[in-house]
């Protein structure tokens, strides 16, 4: 029986049947495989249509009743299995342990899961499942053992960047700069850089064949919780996406200031766009208040329990 698994549009995949069959060749001559005994297990639980996902999350949420988080939690295994699979491939650790760490990921998102801000739930739990699987990785791969101080983490993750940065200016990318710039010792970049250097896995190697994502894509820094960065990444889209709706109900005035000013990663000043409107830069100042009050006014009435807090402006 082929290996399906939901994904994040709603529809359903299925694991090429090869895939399946080479997992039990590797325990041919083992007498219990547990993998394969898993992997029929969880065929066993019925996927849900997103009504029924939506009704047994608000009743976990309101009710705490656990039998819908059960169903919640099982029909989303295979899930779980597809994404530890990519990982697999590429990072070579035992797939039942990362299984095993991405299933923690998927309770906890089914724990946090809130059904009323219009997001699928194998769209939010496949950032729990990844960031729980990724701990497991750099908790437990050799290289990435090695960043234990701050420093060495802030390397590890702005290692390269920082060179890119440098050569994209017109400088040699070398220790020093690096280490001036990223504020750790020139000692500390020479090592990090001889070791990441004779790593046999590449950052900018795909997850998988034909994937978009690198390796260096799905690191994530450890500065925050993995639980805030995954519901604030959730709460900018729907943000943005309240704010692109909002744009149609706006002025001319309204848009140049939303798009140049509150949304722009180098806003421009109030004196540059009263210039171009032909009115001061008070003027200006007091179209973008009153816009501000707008758009939080608009976000509190589209998203549930949105705080205007929550919404800061340059």
């Amino acid at each position: 029986m082929p290996l399906e698994y939901p994904l994040s549009d709603g529809e359903l995949e299925v694991a090429q049947p090869e895939v399946i069959e080479d997992l039990a060749s590797d325990q041919a001559l083992v007498e219990f495989d547990p993998l394969q005994s898993y992997l029929q297990e969880i065929q066993k639980y019925p996927l849900l249509s997103r009504e029924e996902e939506k009704e047994l999350a608000i009743r976990y949420k309101e009710k705490g009743d656990k039998e819908a988080a059960y169903k919640l939690i099982t029909s989303n295994l295979r899930l779980v299995v597809k994404i530890a699979l990519e990982f697999q491939k590429s990072w070579t650790l035992n797939l039942l342990d990362l299984i095993q760490e991405g299933n923690l990921g998927l309770m906890q998102a089914v724990q946090k899961f809130d059904p009323y801000r219009g997001v699928k739930l194998s769209s939010y739990a496949s950032y729990w499942i990844k960031a729980y699987i990724l701990k497991y990785i750099l908790d437990n791969w050799r290289l990435i053992k090695i960043g234990t101080t701050q420093a060495q983490r802030k390397l590890f993750f702005n290692l390269k960047k920082e060179k890119e940065r440098l050569g994209r200016l017109g400088f040699e990318p070398i220790p020093r700069l690096i280490a001036e710039s990223l504020d750790v010792r020139e000692e500390d970049v020479i090592e990090m850089d001889q070791r990441m250097g004779s790593w046999e896995y590449s950052l900018e190697s795909p997850l998988e064949e034909g994937s978009r994502y690198s390796h260096k894509d799905m690191l994530a820094s450890d500065e925050e919780g993995s639980e805030k960065l995954l519901a604030d990444a959730q709460l900018r889209r729907l943000v943005m996406q309240k704010i692109e709706e909002l744009k149609a109900r706006l002025g001319e005035k309204e848009l140049d200031i939303l798009e140049n000013r509150l949304l722009a990663e180098k806003p421009e000043t109030l004196q540059r766009i009263g210039a171009r409107w032909g009115i001061s830069r008070e003027r200006v100042r007091q179209i973008e208040e009153r816009l501000k009050k707008k758009i939080r006014t608009y976000l509190v009435e589209q998203i549930p329990d949105f705080e205007p807090s929550d919404l800061t402006f340059p």
